[in-house]
């Protein structure tokens, strides 16, 4: 790594200086993370690490694709699986607050000059807005879900569940998060905090005080959406990787139950079981079976404080960067590999969306 790379990867990665703590704006334009569409080239394998292990349920196919939703959640689905030649990201959507917030949304990326289009939508869900971030990864804003309905024996006892809980080895509650790896931490970060109003949370430093993480929320939980910043002499760094999706449980029981189901059936934990100081999340790590990293947490704060300032942790060994038990995260902590997949989907549908036009109008 030359000394002209690292300065480039530390400006790409921004100084908390240069970055400043402003709030994000006070009007509420998302709601919640909606769901996750991921690439596999072993779909079958990965359909069956999710349904049989996890404990998602199927709530229609079409095409090349499978959506399943988990047993507390109240929508279509927050998982997409989509077969494709390698493991990736093919995008991820948030609901808006409300359908005007869903334009004001899109007008507020168009008026920043990200590229994006409307949509007709997909299964499960209305009219959407894409757009494609710095890092090169399609994200997407709803407003029209299809709400599940369950059917008279999956009712549950509680009226303010969606169902029944499943009892099915080690089913997760609902979906958490999507992490992604980015060579644009600075533009994607900004994006998120100064155009859809995310809070940035927490972060951390690396050489040079450069910002190598960063959380933000829509909510209140510490993120629905983190950024990794990929370095320039990682040999698979390119545009659009994505680093990891999340499932949330109840209790670290119910977490420490599902490694031993995992390690039941021949999964091999890539890190943990720890506590993330960031966010101080108790969770794991591991491959399913198509290449795409996942992780399984549980606890956490909530913060409600709309002028949150973030809070930084310094890189380093085993002395922070994200640990609260002074466990090191980089010996053993992997990374999904690259999406060949997601980057040839996504020069098909870029040259769609420009054929559309920039402005994001259909």
């Amino acid at each position: 790594m030359t000394g002209d790379d690292v300065r480039h990867w530390r400006l790409s990665c921004v100084t908390v200086h240069a970055l400043g703590d402003t709030p994000a704006m006070g009007y509420k334009l998302i709601s919640q993370l909606a769901h996750a569409e991921l690439f596999t080239p072993r779909p079958d394998e990965t359909l069956a690490f999710y349904k049989d292990l996890l404990g998602l349920q199927e709530s229609g196919r079409e095409g090349q694709s499978v959506y399943l939703r988990a047993w507390g959640e109240f929508f279509h689905h927050s998982l997409k699986i989509t077969e494709g030649p390698g493991p990736g990201l093919g995008h991820a959507a948030w609901r808006t607050d409300g359908p005007q917030e869903l334009e004001d949304a899109a007008r507020r990326l168009q008026d920043a000059g990200l590229e994006g289009r409307w949509i007709d939508g997909d299964l499960g869900h209305g009219r959407a807005y894409q757009f494609w971030m710095p890092g090169g990864h399609l994200f997407e804003l709803v407003w029209e879900v299809e709400r599940y309905v369950a059917p008279p024996e999956l009712r549950s006892t509680y009226p303010n569940r969606p169902q029944r809980q499943v009892a099915r080895n080690a089913a997760v509650r609902r979906i958490d998060h999507v992490t992604v790896n980015s060579l644009k931490l600075t533009e994607d970060l900004r994006v998120f905090r100064e155009q859809l109003g995310f809070r940035f949370m927490e972060g951390t430093l690396g050489e040079g005080d450069a910002l190598v993480f960063a959380t933000l929320t829509s909510g209140a939980q510490n993120h629905d959406y983190a950024i990794v910043a990929e370095r320039p002499d990682d040999p698979a760094a390119k545009p659009g990787r994505v680093n990891h999706v999340c499932w949330y449980y109840d209790t670290q029981g119910e977490v420490l139950r599902a490694l031993d189901i995992l390690g039941e059936h021949g999964f091999r934990l890539n890190m943990g079981p720890s506590k993330h100081g960031i966010g101080e999340l108790f969770f794991c790590y591991v491959y399913e079976p198509g290449g795409n990293m996942v992780e399984l947490q549980t606890g956490g704060y909530w913060n409600y404080i709309p002028d949150w300032e973030p809070i930084y942790w310094k890189g380093g060994g085993v002395e922070g960067a994200n640990t609260a038990w002074h466990v090191s995260q980089y010996g053993g902590f992997g990374q999904s590999p690259a999406p060949e997949t997601a980057g040839r989907q996504h020069t098909a549908r870029e040259r769609e969306a420009r054929s559309v036009g920039s402005s994001g109008r259909a």
